[in-house]
């Protein structure tokens, strides 16, 4: 259990048969009255954020999330399949939790697995990826003034904006948080 009084930013706590983290919190005494804990928490299963307050003395039962590093095997359209590289455990997980957290992400390669109670809810990819370019138009030498961007197509089927002067079959680096492109690999 923990009480309000203690909360932390990254804290996962369990409220109403639900998973919420902590994102932002203030201890709150305001000049007459008792004194009380605004936060904002996000529900770790469906993404929604709210605010919510407490008063310091109440206590929620603190929720244990597992993260497996673990290997991205393959998807056959409506499940992916992930593999322990330690125990050699495979699971599947449907396309409504794994969401577009693959997008830069090609088979074979580690990620993270974060599940409550055995139940997987999220995927975390690595933070920078490289990836090499499928399809993208020809730059036109001296479009550059402005620091302009062409769509191109990565091999991993995602879009991404890049600068004029990229082209096609080119390796380059894509920040996975954003998916934005950081620079040539």
């Amino acid at each position: 259990m923990i009480s309000a009084g203690d909360f932390r930013n990254g804290i996962t706590f369990e409220m109403e048969g639900n998973i919420y983290q902590i994102i932002e919190f203030q201890h709150v005494k305001p000049g007459k009255g008792a004194a009380f804990v605004r936060c904002k928490i996000k529900n770790i299963k469906t993404g929604g954020v709210v605010e919510k307050t407490f008063r310091p003395t109440e206590k929620m039962p603190k929720a244990h999330i597992e993260r497996k590093d673990m290997q991205y095997l393959y998807s056959d359209g409506e499940l992916y399949h992930f593999m322990d590289v330690n125990t050699y455990d495979q699971i599947a997980v449907d396309a409504d939790t794994v969401g577009d957290s693959l997008k830069f992400v090609r088979e074979n390669e580690m990620v993270k697995i974060a599940s409550h109670q055995g139940s997987v809810f999220a995927i975390e990819p690595p933070l920078s990826v490289e990836l090499e370019i499928t399809e993208t138009e020809p730059g036109i030498k001296g479009d550059t003034a402005q620091g302009a961007t062409k769509p191109a197509i990565v091999e991993t089927g995602a879009r991404v904006m890049v600068p004029l002067f990229i082209n096609q079959g080119e390796k380059i680096r894509i920040d996975t948080r954003t998916g934005e492109y950081t620079g040539r690999a």
